[in-house]
């Protein structure tokens, strides 16, 4: 609906996993609850900047590109782990539709 909770203090409700509620929490691995909040009290969300974007983007753009081949994904990329990507890891080519070449610069490709 394009809400923030807003001046809701808490739930008016919460649901619960039919699961959660004839054992005790620790039991059960479903998500447990969720919560219900009323909208007449909720404000519309808060529109990031183009600044705030723009940080965002780098951010993901420093996840997602590769520190050997300097391939862009669209996913974040286990460099802790690795230190790179998986075909640089494990030496082969990857498809081409599955990467984004970051030869320039980042730039701000979210939509404003």
């Amino acid at each position: 609906m394009g809400l923030s909770p807003g001046d809701n203090e808490g739930p008016v409700a919460i649901l619960r996993c039919r699961l959660c509620a004839t054992r005790p929490n620790w039991s059960c691995r479903h998500p447990t609850r969720g919560f219900l909040l009323r909208v007449d009290l909720a404000r519309p969300k808060r529109v990031p900047t183009l600044a705030q974007e723009l940080a965002l983007d780098r951010a993901m753009a420093r996840r997602s590109t590769c520190t050997r081949c300097s391939r862009r994904y669209d996913y974040c990329l286990p460099l802790r782990t690795l230190g790179c990507c998986d075909p640089c890891a494990r030496g082969y080519e990857p498809t081409p539709g599955t990467y984004v070449l970051a030869t320039v610069p980042v730039t701000h490709r979210l939509a404003a």
